[in-house]
C-alpha cells in the first residue's frame, strides 16, 4: 500500500502573540471549507456541520493564546473540529434521536452545461458514500477521512487522533475491508 501524497500544509500566517481579525479572517478563509466538509462528513448534518465549523473558529480566536505555532493552522484547527464533533456526537441527543440526512445534502447548484442524469448520478453517488460511512464506526470514518479526503500522512493522523502512525495504517486498512 502507498503512502498518501502529503498536501504542502499552510504555515502560520503570523505569530500567534501579533494574530488580531484580520489576519484571524486570512486563517479563516484559507481553512473554512475544509472545517465544515469534516464537519459534515463527521456529524452528517449539513446545519449541524455549519454550526460546527462555526463553533471551531470561534474556539480558535477565544484561544489564540493556546496557539504554540508546534503545528500548522490546518492541523490545529483539526484538532479542535474533531473534538468538537465527538463532543456534540455524545450529548443526548445524538445518542437517542434518530434524524434522516436531508437529501439537501447531497443536491449541488447544476452548472448550465451538465445534464440532468450527471446530476443525479452525482447525488446518489454522494449519498452511496455517505451511506457507507455512517456504517463505519466513528474512530474509523474519521482516520478514513482525514487520509483518503485530507490526504493527510499517517504521521498527522497519528497526530490528530493520538495514536501511532502504525495503528493509523492497520486502522485505515480494517476501515477500507470494512
Amino acid at each position: 500500500m502507498s503512502k498518501p501524497v502529503e498536501r504542502a500544509a499552510p504555515q502560520p500566517i503570523v505569530a500567534p502573540i501579533s494574530v488580531g481579525p484580520a489576519d484571524f479572517a486570512e486563517v479563516y478563509a484559507a481553512h473554512s471549507q475544509a472545517i465544515y466538509y469534516l464537519c459534515l462528513r463527521m456529524l452528517s448534518d449539513p446545519q449541524k456541520a455549519e454550526d460546527a465549523a462555526h463553533d471551531v473558529f470561534l474556539r480558535a480566536y477565544k484561544h489564540l493564546q493556546t496557539f504554540r505555532g508546534e503545528a500548522s493552522w490546518r492541523t490545529w484547527l483539526y484538532r479542535i473540529a474533531i473534538n468538537h464533533c465527538r463532543n456534540l456526537q455524545q450529548t443526548w441527543h445524538e445518542r437517542h434521536v434518530f434524524s434522516n440526512v436531508d437529501d439537501v445534502v447531497w443536491e449541488t447548484a447544476a452548472a448550465p452545461a451538465e445534464s440532468p442524469l450527471r446530476v443525479l448520478e452525482t447525488k446518489e453517488l454522494g449519498q452511496r458514500i455517505q451511506k457507507t460511512l455512517d456504517s463505519l464506526t466513528p474512530e474509523y470514518r474519521l482516520i478514513l477521512l482525514l487520509v483518503a479526503d485530507e490526504e493527510l500522512s499517517y504521521e498527522q493522523v497519528g497526530t490528530l487522533t493520538n495514536q501511532t502512525s502504525d495503528a493509523v495504517r492497520g486502522k485505515l486498512h480494517r476501515a477500507r475491508k470494512a
